[in-house]
């Protein structure tokens, strides 16, 4: 069982996919600044100084330090939509870039090949030739 365990782990694909993970942790950081440290703060001044991280709906209000404030935190929400969409449109364009590299690699490795010749093809090109043959010998002779 270990071995096919080490097997696994050690195929090409796994290991393409831990990087991918951890590039992806590290890439996910970077647009949450992004979205965080730029977008959201742009957007709030162009609505007026509205900082959409605390933005939410109170359902109801804190009672002293025994009951906590109950509340929907939509600016949040709205935030993670943000980053989400921003993740999404990257990843699509550099899978989008990715494509058109091997689309382009494709092409230029595919190069025209001849089919083989079928049993009957090569059968019959031995026909032709040997007509051809006798053909010759009768017209020299």
């Amino acid at each position: 069982m270990w071995e096919e365990f080490k097997k696994f782990a050690l195929k090409g694909n796994v290991i393409d996919l831990a990087i991918g993970v951890i590039i992806g942790g590290a890439f996910g950081k970077i647009v949450a600044s992004l979205v965080n440290d730029i977008i959201m703060p742009l957007l709030g001044l162009i609505t007026g100084g509205i900082n959409f991280t605390e933005a939410k709906w109170v359902i109801r209000e804190a009672v002293g330090e025994v009951t906590p404030e109950l509340s929907l935190n939509y600016g949040q929400f709205l935030q993670n939509i943000i980053d989400f969409f921003i993740i999404a449109l990257s990843i699509f364009m550099v899978i989008r870039l990715f494509n058109r590299f091997k689309k382009k690699e494709e092409k230029q490795e595919e190069a025209p090949v001849e089919p083989e010749p079928t049993k009957e093809q090569l059968l019959l090109t031995e026909i032709r030739d040997v007509l051809k043959e006798q053909g010759s010998h009768r017209n020299n002779a």
